[in-house]
């Protein structure tokens, strides 16, 4: 039988080729991943990053997994939220990733901010933690290139504690008014920033188009539902071009 196919930007591959494809990206732009999301986002991501955090409700002590979390932004935050630098700490905060160039940047970001959690190199889609054990999964920016977006899903309700709660942050289908002004942004300028500041143009003409083919705020709310995820709603921000996605397990 044929392989499986699926979307790696615009292109299509084979399902067992994508992940290498990825990782490739990832490899390629790790060191200057940072400085490239401060150019492309003219330094929001940090901002809806902190609105996440600062919606999240998560109390201190608690436990979480930090999915793709990369060069560690998120799990900073979270870190500092849950009171891991406290004496009297009892929670866990998890930096993980599929990506080992990404995860040791990460890894040394969070020890010069003295935050000393592990960073664990893992797959969303089959995750090495037991069920019912965090009180929040976050995922920032990570969920658009997974292979089995369902599969990584479900993994995560499987690990989740009753009363848990999934937190993810993703580009998302802009408001329709902007739409035009944000493709002429997106596919004339980004990749040429790439170009300039990474030597990298082809990696985020990949980024770019992968936003494209991730699914919109509904879609994506639908399909967590079908995970068994329930209060699923979302929230906009800068008009669509990011979405917050939440839900719970009970």
């Amino acid at each position: 039988m044929p392989n499986k196919k699926t979307h790696f930007g615009y292109s299509e591959v084979d399902e067992t080729e994508k992940a290498s494809k990825v990782a490739s990206v990832f490899h390629s732009v790790a060191s200057n991943y940072d400085l490239m999301n401060d150019l492309m986002s003219f330094g929001m991501h940090h901002i809806w990053k902190k609105f996440l955090v600062n919606t999240s409700n998560v109390k201190k002590n608690a436990r979480i997994l930090d999915i793709a979390g990369g060069t560690a932004d998120l799990s900073i935050l979270l870190a500092k939220k849950i009171g891991v630098q406290s004496s009297d700490f009892k929670g866990q905060m998890i930096h993980s990733d599929i990506n080992l160039s990404m995860l040791n940047i990460g890894r040394d970001k969070l020890i010069d901010q003295g935050i000393f959690i592990p960073s664990i190199l893992c797959d969303a889609e089959s995750l090495p933690f037991p069920d019912n054990y965090f009180d929040c999964v976050t995922i920032g920016f990570g969920i658009r290139n997974m292979t089995d977006k369902k599969r990584a899903l479900k993994e995560i309700y499987r690990v989740l504690s009753p009363g848990g709660k999934i937190l993810i942050l993703e580009f998302s289908k802009v408001w329709k008014p902007l739409q035009f002004f944000y493709d002429q942004f997106s596919f004339k300028l980004l990749p040429k920033l790439g170009k300039l500041f990474a030597k990298d143009e082809s990696s985020y003409q990949y980024l770019v188009e992968s936003i494209r083919m991730h699914p919109d705020q509904e879609s994506l709310k639908t399909m967590m539902e079908a995970e068994s995820f329930l209060k699923v709603e979302y929230l906009n921000l800068s008009s669509g071009v990011v979405a917050i996605h939440m839900g719970y397990k009970f």
